[in-house]
């Protein structure tokens, strides 16, 4: 039986060998460990693992900037994949941010990576062509 509950520092090792393990998953400098312990300290009770014993199966790092949500790193492991697992923990994201008044969450996607647009848009997201991305790195690293 899979369980959910919040992702703590101490999943980081077991969360970031299921994000390096999932298709189309862009990983950077700033999903060390330091920068992922000052987003869950920043978004405490927003991101969440998913359980299989004591095995990490599924994970989903969220954050809010007061205003809006975001969903980042949704992953599950691919021998568990269409069993609810990724619903579970975006539903669990969701109720998590309503709790604190924050009702529209956004999340990104990458253009090429279909399977993860068409699960979203089964779970009722919606595209927002009408907007692009832009993006300024103040570092030296362009893996940051």
């Amino acid at each position: 039986m899979v369980v959910i509950r919040e992702m703590t520092i101490t999943d980081y090792d077991a969360v970031i060998e299921l994000w390096r393990q999932t298709e189309s998953m862009s990983l950077r400098e700033a999903d060390s460990r330091e920068s992922i312990e000052r987003y869950l300290n920043r978004n405490e009770g927003l991101s969440f693992v998913a359980l299989n014993e004591d095995e990490v199966v599924g994970a989903v790092l969220v954050g809010t900037d007061g205003r809006r949500g975001y969903l980042q790193h949704l992953a599950v492991s691919l021998p568990l994949r269409g069993q609810k697992i990724g619903q579970a923990l975006v539903d669990k994201s969701i109720k998590a941010l309503a709790l604190i008044g924050i009702h529209k969450t956004h999340l990104f996607v990458h253009n090429d990576n279909l399977n993860a647009q068409g699960f979203y848009e089964m779970l009722g997201w919606f595209p927002r062509d009408e907007v692009r991305m832009y993006s300024f790195n103040s570092s030296m690293s362009r893996n940051v």
